[in-house]
C-alpha cells in the first residue's frame, strides 16, 4: 500500500472543513435573510399583497394624496358589505361610527322611512358617505338605503383611529382630503339656501 503523505491527509481534511463551514454560513445567512423578510411582511401589510379593491380605492377622492403602499395599507382596514335592494343601511338617529364607499349599485339617502318622497341624494359607485360619523361619530341625520343590489366597502371608526396611532401621515392626508369634501358640500349647501357668507 502506497504510504499517505500526513500534510496531504491533513490539508484534504482542511479543505473539507472550509467547503463545510462556507456551506453552513451561506444556509445561515439565507435563513437570516428569509426570516428578516417574514418579519418585515408580518409587519407591513403591503409587502403582502395589494388588496383587490386597490384600483378602485385609487380612483376615489378621499385616497388621492396616496402612495400605492398607503392605499395598500387602508385597503386592507375596509371590509366588503352586500346589501339586497330596499334593504336599510343605516337608521336615521344612529351614532355615526363608519365610513362606506359604495362599490356597485346605488344608494338613497333619504329621511327616516321615506326613500320616494324625502329622498335627499342618490350615490353610485365611486361615491361615499358617512364620512361625518367617522369623524365625531355623531347622529345620523338621515337614513341610508340600498336602492339596488349594492356592494359596499366599510372603514370602521376604531380602525380609522388605529391607522391615527400606527400611521399617522396616512391618516393625516385622509383627514385633510375629508375636509376639502366637507367644504365643497357646504358650499353647494350654501347655493341652495341661499347663504353665501364665510363659505
Amino acid at each position: 500500500h502506497p504510504c499517505r503523505c500526513p500534510a496531504a491527509s491533513l490539508a484534504a481534511h482542511c479543505g473539507r472543513d472550509r467547503d463545510r463551514n462556507r456551506r453552513l454560513s451561506k444556509a445561515l445567512t439565507q435563513a437570516h435573510f428569509l426570516s428578516r423578510i417574514d418579519a418585515m411582511t408580518f409587519k407591513l401589510p403591503f409587502l403582502r399583497t395589494y388588496p383587490p379593491n386597490h384600483e378602485y380605492l385609487q380612483r376615489l377622492s378621499l385616497f388621492a394624496d396616496l402612495t400605492m403602499p398607503e392605499l395598500a395599507i387602508v385597503g386592507h382596514l375596509l371590509h366588503e358589505r352586500d346589501y339586497l335592494a330596499g334593504e336599510v343601511i343605516f337608521d336615521e338617529g344612529e351614532v355615526g361610527q363608519t365610513i362606506y364607499f359604495v362599490l356597485a349599485g346605488d344608494v338613497t339617502i333619504c329621511h327616516q322611512g321615506r326613500p320616494d318622497d324625502g329622498q335627499l341624494t342618490r350615490l353610485g359607485p365611486g361615491e361615499f358617505f358617512g364620512e361625518l360619523g367617522l369623524l365625531d361619530g355623531s347622529i345620523r341625520t338621515a337614513q341610508a338605503r340600498a336602492n339596488t343590489d349594492c356592494r359596499l366597502l366599510v372603514l370602521f371608526g376604531d380602525d380609522f383611529n388605529g391607522l391615527m396611532d400606527s400611521h399617522l401621515r396616512v391618516a393625516h392626508k385622509i383627514g385633510r382630503q375629508l375636509l376639502r369634501h366637507l367644504g365643497q358640500r357646504l358650499r353647494e349647501l350654501s347655493l341652495v339656501v341661499g347663504v353665501h357668507r364665510h363659505l
